[in-house]
């Protein structure tokens, strides 16, 4: 039978395991959805008086955009404060993700049945793979990191991509939203509907800590200004079809020569 001093100690011993295991988890949780994630270092916003007013002012509004970027992230991950709307913030962010529009697209130019959306169909595609050169490019160049995100999250493992800037979603959300506003929507419901849609794909980057504040704002610049380069640059049909006709003109005469060569050598 045991006395009364070893059941204390039992019982000290259990809580003391109990309090150390809740710790634990409390930790890891917090950990989990820290705002950086583990290979990312924290930006460094020290300024000296000694510095150029541009410099202190850059690193300012550095500071501004990262505090306030912090305090957007409410479904970084389930334990946020607003962590049961993730799944929510997903679907909206799986809207805007590349590889859907892009099949959409293809799908859609290959099923038309007239020649103008034939034409449409072309040139957003073509939109498309500009925005993705044009938004890799950019993160090359700029190499910022991201914030923290969820890894847990499949989609994340193949749509995420390294570097930050700028937001390749909201700027193909605004780029997207230009395109149909000029050349498909004709009605005050739909323009409403397109306009929401782009703001909130916008906002889901945020809302999941997967950019900056400045990240999102200069992508949805950058799609933008797009719309105007894509228009610019707009492929008709037909010159569709003449470009393809010569290619095609150009590789049967290249093969003829070369019977024609083939049939000379013989006779000599």
């Amino acid at each position: 039978m045991s006395s009364p001093g070893s059941r204390r100690n039992s019982c000290r011993a259990a809580v003391c395991g109990s309090r150390a295991s809740s710790e634990y988890h409390n930790r890891r949780r917090s950990s989990s959805c820290s705002y950086f994630s583990s290979g990312a270092q924290p930006e460094d916003f020290s300024v000296s008086l000694s510095q150029p007013i541009f410099t202190i002012t850059l690193r300012f509004l550095l500071a501004i955009d990262l505090w306030l970027s912090k305090r957007l992230g409410v479904c970084a991950c389930e334990e946020s404060a607003w962590g049961s709307l993730r799944p929510l913030a997903r679907l909206v962010e799986f809207s805007g993700h590349s590889f859907p529009w892009l099949i959409g697209t293809v799908y859609t130019l290959l099923r038309g049945e007239s020649v103008e959306e034939r034409e449409i169909m072309l040139n957003l595609a073509l939109a498309l793979v500009l925005d993705m050169l044009l938004v890799r490019l950019v993160k090359t160049v700029v190499r910022r990191r991201r914030p923290s995100q969820n890894r847990s999250d499949i989609l994340s493992a193949f749509f995420v991509e390294r570097y930050s800037f700028p937001s390749g979603h909201a700027s193909r959300a605004a780029m997207c939203a230009r395109f149909f506003l000029a050349q498909l929507v004709d009605t005050a419901s739909m323009r409403v509907l397109v306009v929401g849609w782009a703001a909130l794909v916008s906002l889901s980057r945020l809302l999941l800590a997967r950019h900056y504040v400045t990240d999102v704002g200069f992508g949805l610049a950058m799609g933008y200004c797009q719309y105007s380069l894509v228009e610019r640059l707009w492929v008709t049909w037909d010159c569709l079809q003449d470009l393809l006709f010569l290619r095609l003109r150009e590789r049967l005469n290249w093969a003829y020569s070369g019977l024609w060569m083939v049939d000379w050598k013989h006779l000599g």
